[in-house]
C-alpha cells in the first residue's frame, strides 16, 4: 500500500498565519488560494490548524465577529498526526476515526506535512478500476 508520504503536502509549501490574525483575513486567504486549511505560528512555530470547517462551526455559526476573532481563538491543537512510513488507508482510518479531513504527516515526531481528505480522493480516483 502508498505511504502516506507520496501523497503528503510537504512542510515547505504551507500557509501559515500569524496567531493574531482575524479570521476573516484567514478566510480570505483560503478562498484566494483554493485551500481548505492554514498553520497557525507563533512567531516560526506551528502552535495548531484552522480549517474551513472550524470557520463555519465556530465563528459563522456562532455568530461571531470575524474581524475581531482570531484564528488563535478557533484553532485545532494541537495537530492529529500521522507517521509519513503509515499507508493511505491508515491515514483514511484515522481521519474517519477522528472526524477530521486534515491530519499533520510527522517524520520522528517532527512536523514534515499535511494529508488531507481530498489528497485521499485524488489517491482514489487513480486506482485502477476492474
Amino acid at each position: 500500500m502508498v505511504p502516506v508520504k507520496s501523497f503528503m503536502i510537504p512542510r515547505e509549501k504551507f500557509v501559515t498565519v500569524p496567531r493574531d490574525t482575524d479570521t476573516q483575513t484567514a478566510a480570505r486567504i483560503m478562498r484566494d488560494r483554493g485551500i481548505g486549511s492554514l498553520f497557525v505560528t507563533n512567531d516560526r512555530e506551528i502552535i495548531g490548524i484552522i480549517t474551513d470547517t472550524d470557520m463555519m462551526r465556530r465563528v459563522v455559526a456562532a455568530g461571531a465577529d470575524a474581524t475581531k476573532t482570531t484564528v488563535e481563538q478557533i484553532m485545532s491543537a494541537p495537530i492529529t498526526t500521522i507517521e509519513e512510513s503509515k499507508t493511505i488507508l491508515d491515514a483514511n482510518d484515522l481521519m474517519a476515526k477522528s472526524h477530521l479531513r486534515h491530519l499533520g504527516v510527522t517524520r520522528e515526531g517532527a512536523l514534515v506535512g499535511l494529508i488531507s481528505v481530498r489528497d485521499l480522493v485524488v489517491f482514489l480516483t487513480n486506482l485502477p478500476r476492474k
